[in-house]
């Protein structure tokens, strides 16, 4: 599966929001002032995929403030992304790729084996759009803890 880096355009996509609501990478970058965090997880609810959106909302407030907007994609169903974001106080847009078409164009559907099974999956990744849509940095394979202090070092300075 090919992986995007830095400096190529990111793929646009219009996928549905836990909101009900249709969310666009162009219409979001049209209303952030340095760029969008796209981050892809592999499953709502889970310890990693909640450690990770909740680091997320923890440091919303400073990555909006210094221009940069979030949205989190799953394969998972709306109604999951709706509880996940409930439970968990989630304010940024989480989307449903559930036929992983926006996965693929990222590079981040592929086989993923854990306890010794093998399946096909989203691999954690994390993707900085700039403004003019091009990539800023595109990370595969993240560790759920400890990602975001280091995206906010590497994008705030702080």
């Amino acid at each position: 599966m090919p992986q995007l880096t830095a400096g190529t355009t990111a793929p646009d996509f219009t996928l549905t929001a836990h909101t009900g609501e249709q969310v666009s990478l162009a219409s979001v970058l049209s209303a952030a002032n340095q760029g969008v965090i796209v981050y892809f997880y592999p499953k709502a609810a889970t310890p990693g995929c909640t450690t990770e959106a909740c680091d997320f909302r923890d440091n919303l407030a400073s990555l909006g403030a210094a221009g940069y907007h979030v949205i989190g994609i799953s394969p998972d169903p709306i109604n999951d992304l709706q509880a996940f974001a409930q439970a968990e106080s989630l304010t940024f847009p989480l989307a449903a790729d559930t036929d992983h078409a926006v996965a693929e164009a990222y590079g981040v559907w592929g086989p993923r084996t854990i306890n010794g099974r093998t399946f096909d999956g989203v691999r954690r990744s994390t993707f900085v759009v700039r403004p003019d849509g091009t990539l800023r940095s595109a990370e595969y394979d993240v560790d759920a803890t400890g990602h975001v202090a280091r995206l906010r070092t590497e994008l705030l300075g702080s």
